[in-house]
């Protein structure tokens, strides 16, 4: 059986499945969250988390690329099913909190990797870029919102305000995110 060949249906799906229960998990408790946690809010065995991503590095590695595609996914979908492009945006960002909350987590796990987090960084901002980029065209078409913002900004705005907020609990960092979003109108 060759290594390279696509997984089975039911195979991706469990695969999503247990990345989608460690996002959640990551994005409530950080990182370091015991992979039990992982497990039970997936319904499986530990083992079979461990067969999937041998270690905690091929885990977060993972659930930080399910979560840049579910966000480039969400932008287009958010774009046809939302009631304003101002909305999509607003879903849009939302989604992207939780990205950038697991994102930093990931960080220091990769400390000793600055090839592999480089690599990761590029696949991140070659992904979402473009999309955060038509949403903010869509919303400033519809003059909804002021056009001379890039999209690089808005998702590096976003990425500072989430600093810090899985360490003080005093900090809302989604309530400033809001905030700032809000004065994206026109």
């Amino acid at each position: 059986m060759s290594e390279n060949r696509p997984k089975r249906a039911d195979a991706r799906r469990n695969e999503k499945v247990l990345l989608d229960a460690a996002a959640a998990v990551f994005v409530a408790s950080g990182v370091d969250a015991p992979v039990r946690d992982i497990a039970a809010k997936a319904g499986v065995g530990m083992g079979t988390i461990y067969r999937h991503f041998p270690t905690r590095a091929d885990l977060i590695i993972a659930v930080f690329r399910h979560q840049v595609e579910a966000c480039a996914e969400a932008g287009p979908a958010l774009l046809a099913s939302s009631e304003s492009p101002y909305a999509a945006l607003v879903g849009w960002v939302d989604r992207y909190v939780d990205f950038v909350v697991t994102k930093h987590g990931l960080a220091g796990v990769l400390r000793s990797d600055n090839a592999g987090a480089d690599t990761l960084h590029a696949y991140f901002l070659d992904r979402l870029l473009p999309v955060c980029t038509e949403l903010l065209d869509a919303a400033a078409a519809a003059g909804e919102i002021r056009g001379d913002l890039q999209a690089y900004e808005l998702m590096r705005g976003v990425g500072n305000l989430c600093i810090g907020a899985d360490s003080d609990p005093r900090y809302d960092a989604r309530r400033l995110v809001g905030l700032l979003v809000e004065g994206l109108r026109s």
